[in-house]
């Protein structure tokens, strides 16, 4: 795998973090948070770094391979929303967690899939440094583990372009929770070799997605000014009805759990 540097202005205070991109990558990626770039501060660095020593001594504790791993990295309490990024997390051989997710390059409507450490995943300007996970039943950590073993399936499913707010059914886009939602149904589906196919099993094992009220002048104003923002993948009836339904952290871990599929949520916060 080729490495992915990290942007210049936080290389110095995590030089010893990893952050290793699955496809390569032009700029700063960020997904489930603000694009605004600034320098961290001290206390940025050590909360982050403080959120994933405990997380990953929490995620110790669970005896787990593999874990659906969620931050809140924006402000979403207006939509009734906690989490905004999703990953996959699972501990190497070596005893460390790595995530693997899909981050969004800043500015753009491209997107790659990368693979973190837990620090850097925590590290960037958080809105809560909150935690949460749900830990899979044994079979789904085996069968996602054969996927995040395998740079093919990784990026089998992966569409890059990226839309924050994608159409669950439709693959024109594709978010960050929707790439790690996707993928679970091809771990778990061994017929699944596309996206159709991914979002017809999770219609049959009763996926509901979030649904967010946001308003025509709203959507206007963020596809002119976001070029990771459209909604012309969105039903008419529903986008005209200012229904907008995108898959989010919150219900991706209220379907696994409904479904069977994991255990509780669960969840670790630092002040």
């Amino acid at each position: 795998m080729r490495r992915n540097p990290l942007p210049p202005f936080r290389h110095a205070a995590v030089l010893a973090l990893a952050a290793t991109a699955l496809t390569m990558a032009a700029g700063p990626a960020h997904a489930g948070r603000s694009c605004e770039q600034k320098p961290p501060t001290v206390q940025t660095i050590r909360k982050g770094m403080e959120l994933a020593g405990q997380t990953a001594r929490a995620l110790d504790a669970t005896g787990a391979k593999l874990v659906m791993l969620g931050r809140a990295g924006q402000d979403l309490s207006k939509y009734q929303l906690r989490y905004s990024h999703l990953g996959w997390a699972y501990k190497t051989p070596e005893g460390r967690w790595r995530v693997v997710h899909k981050l969004n390059e800043c500015g753009t409507a491209v997107a790659h899939i990368y693979r973190q450490g837990l620090g850097e995943f925590f590290l960037d300007d958080l809105w809560r440094y909150e935690a949460v996970w749900v830990v899979p039943n044994p079979e789904v950590q085996e069968r996602m583990l054969s996927v995040l073993q395998d740079r093919r399936k990784i990026l089998a499913l992966h569409q890059p372009r990226y839309n924050m707010v994608s159409y669950p059914w439709a693959t024109k886009y594709q978010q960050s929770n929707q790439w790690a939602l996707e993928a679970l149904a091809m771990a778990m589906e061994p017929t699944v070799t596309t996206r159709e196919q991914a979002q017809a099993w999770l219609r049959f094992k009763g996926y509901e997605p979030s649904a967010m009220k946001i308003g025509a002048m709203t959507r206007l104003g963020g596809r002119m000014t976001s070029a990771n923002v459209a909604f012309d993948d969105h039903p008419n009836e529903k986008r005209f009805a200012d229904r907008i339904e995108t898959v989010t952290v919150d219900s991706v871990m209220q379907f696994a759990q409904r479904a069977q599929l994991s255990g509780a949520q669960q969840t670790l916060r630092i002040d």
